[in-house]
Formats: C-alpha cells, sequence, structure tokens
C-alpha cells in the first residue's frame, strides 16, 4: 500500500485576516456565495463585502438553514445555478462549513472555508457529515479533494468562547496518539493509504504546541486578545491536527468519544472534550508511562478538559453502563481496531474505569 498525504491548496491565519479575503479567492471565481449562520456571518459580513469590492468580485449573501442535510445542499445547490456562482465560501462552525463542501463539490465549483471558531480540526478535511434535516446523523460524504483555502481570522477566534477553543485543543489531544497507533499497526489512512513521515511529523507537532502553548492561549481568549501562543494553538487545532489526522488515520479516543454517545447524560459535552478523555483511555489500553500519562492529565487539568467520567457528566457509574460505551466503542468498523492489538468490550471497559481512577488520582 501506497503512502498517501492530502492537505488544503492554501492555508491564511491571522489576525484580521479576513480583510485579505477578496485578495486570496480571486483567482478561483468572479462571483462568490457566502453560506453562513447568523451568528457567524455577523462576525465577518462586513469585512468580506468591503475586501470583495476592493478585489472587483461580485457577492450573494445566504444565511445557512442550521443542518447539513440534502435537503439544504439543494436548496443551496440551486441558488449557485440561478445567480451563476462560481466560488463557495462557508462562514462559520462544523456544519456550515460542511454544507459549503459539499456544495462546491456537487456544483464542481472551489471552496473557500472561513471556521469563525477553533473547536475541531474538520474545517481542513475532505469530508461533510450529512444529517436529516432534524439533525440526525445520515451518512459522511467523502469528498475528493481538501478545501481550496483555509482563511483563519484569529481575532475572530480570541472573541469566540474560550470553553471552544479549550474544546478544539482536545480533539487536537489525539490526533498524536491515534497517528502514533495506526502507524504501528499499519492502518490505512482516510485517503487509503499509510501515513508519511510528514504527516507523522505534523501530528506530533500538534501535541507539542497544545503542551507547550495551550494555558497561555486559553487565558488570550479569556482576555480577548490575540498571543503568539493563541496563534500556535490555533494552527494546532486547525491545520496540524486536520492534515495529522486525514493522513495519519484514527485510533481508540474517536471510538471511545462514539461510545459515550450512548449515555445521554454526556450529550451536553462538547466534541473535543470527550475525545480528550478517550485519549486517556487509549493511552491505558497502550499502557504508557506514567511520565506520559501524567503530562496529558495535567495539561487537560491546566486547560479544563476532562479527566474523569464525572467531568463528561457521568456521575453515577455502573459496569453495565460503561460496558455499553465499549460495546458501541468496538463495533465492526470502528477506528478502535487500528489499535496495534486485538480489542475486546471487556478490555476497553476496564481501561475506562481505570482512566477514570487515575483522573482522580494524578
Amino acid at each position: 500500500m501506497s503512502k498517501i498525504m492530502i492537505s488544503p491548496n492554501r492555508y491564511v491565519q491571522g489576525a484580521g485576516a479576513i480583510h485579505e479575503i477578496g485578495e486570496q479567492v480571486k483567482s478561483f471565481g468572479s462571483k462568490g456565495l457566502v453560506l453562513g449562520g447568523k451568528r457567524g456571518l455577523g462576525t465577518v459580513k462586513s469585512a468580506i463585502e468591503q475586501s470583495f469590492s476592493n478585489s472587483n468580485i461580485g457577492l450573494r449573501i445566504e444565511e445557512f438553514a442550521g443542518e447539513c442535510s440534502k435537503q439544504e445542499i439543494d436548496r443551496i445547490l440551486n441558488i449557485v445555478k440561478q445567480d451563476s456562482l462560481d466560488i463557495i465560501i462557508g462562514i462559520g462552525g462544523g456544519k456550515a462549513l460542511d454544507t459549503a463542501k459539499a456544495v462546491a463539490y456537487f456544483a464542481k465549483l472551489p471552496v473557500v472555508i472561513v471556521p469563525t471558531i477553533a473547536a475541531t480540526d474538520a474545517p481542513c478535511s475532505a469530508l461533510s457529515v450529512i444529517y436529516t434535516p432534524d439533525g440526525i446523523f445520515e451518512s459522511y460524504l467523502l469528498l475528493p479533494k481538501n478545501p481550496d483555502i483555509i482563511l483563519v481570522d484569529t481575532s475572530i477566534i480570541a472573541k469566540a468562547p474560550v470553553r471552544l477553543l479549550v474544546s478544539g485543543m482536545g480533539d487536537a489531544l489525539a490526533t498524536w496518539f491515534e497517528a502514533d497507533a495506526c502507524a504501528k499497526s499499519f492502518a490505512s489512512n482516510l485517503p487509503g493509504g499509510h501515513s508519511t513521515s510528514a504527516a507523522l511529523c505534523l501530528a506530533r507537532l500538534s501535541y507539542d504546541l497544545l503542551i507547550q502553548y495551550g494555558l497561555q492561549a486559553k487565558l488570550a481568549v479569556e482576555n480577548k486578545v490575540v498571543t503568539e501562543a493563541l496563534e500556535k494553538i490555533v494552527e494546532a487545532n486547525t491545520l496540524l491536527s486536520g492534515i495529522g489526522f486525514e493522513s495519519s488515520g484514527l485510533a481508540a479516543a474517536h471510538s471511545i468519544h462514539n461510545g459515550f454517545t450512548v449515555l445521554e447524560e454526556t450529550h451536553h459535552y462538547y466534541h473535543g472534550e470527550k475525545v480528550a478523555f478517550g485519549t486517556l483511555v487509549q493511552m491505558v489500553m497502550e499502557n504508557r508511562s506514567r511520565a506520559e500519562l501524567t503530562e496529558v492529565i495535567q495539561f487537560c487539568q491546566e486547560v479544563g478538559l476532562p479527566v474523569t467520567l464525572s467531568d463528561i457528566g457521568i456521575t453515577e457509574i455502573t459496569d453495565e453502563k460503561i460496558m455499553d460505551v465499549a460495546k458501541v466503542a468496538c463495533a465492526a468498523g470502528e477506528t478502535i481496531h487500528n489499535e496495534p492489538f486485538i480489542v475486546t468490550p471487556e478490555g476497553v471497559c476496564a481501561a475506562i474505569l481505570t482512566a477514570n481512577a487515575l483522573g482522580k488520582a494524578l
């Protein structure tokens, strides 16, 4: 099997970067559709209008309906065709961005992604998650390429709720450990190959930046300012983790997250928060050293990521509940089977309970 690495065509990041968007996209098209939720559009609308006007690019702004559904994708596709638009710009969080990517794919047009939060590594991915109009998961849409441009204005990220940035750190925290597991087991990555050395290095760099700059970045966002530490964490959360997970692969941490979705008490916690605890579980499964576990637990405690089951809402712990989580995490096709050893629900259940005990003890 060949080694394959995929990535966005261009990545732009910095305070005030939104004012460059017209200059960045003008080589891709002459009339753009800007799609985003009300909150996301509100933060960038005037800047985009001015930048597009300065670059002589036509513009239509459309408010996102709220779900990345086939119906919403079709609605936006009709607008694109009626107005002869030739570039798609997605603004905001995950579902709006996924819709923009899907519309661009079906319309065979370039896509520009402008995340207004740094809560996940999804902006860089060649993937859209499709839901029903009621918000129920339906399918994954695997895309033939990553976005043409990712543009991240860190002055916008600095004004978003700090919990979203921290959740992004939790999602990024898993990247290195999952990439390492996939490399050891020769598991395939999302484009269907093996990881390159470059992708593994980017996954490791993501982890190193989190450990070194995570707390400083959190404090910057609490004060709504942009610092070099925040710049490094936004890059770790978005670009490095994005390339790292797609081009190296996922393993136990994300499967553990999926397992926790069977417990209603976890539903109020963000994806990255549950992935962070899933990373601790994966480390226990892999029998990682006490030094490694201590470093990760202390990092989580510093920035406010979960280290115990109660931190993700599970206050009444029973063997039956944890086994239910473990069984879902071990379902056929789950990425937990990319670990370099045989995984069983019994082993996962033991690792969850042990990770919880370590989170209390360290």
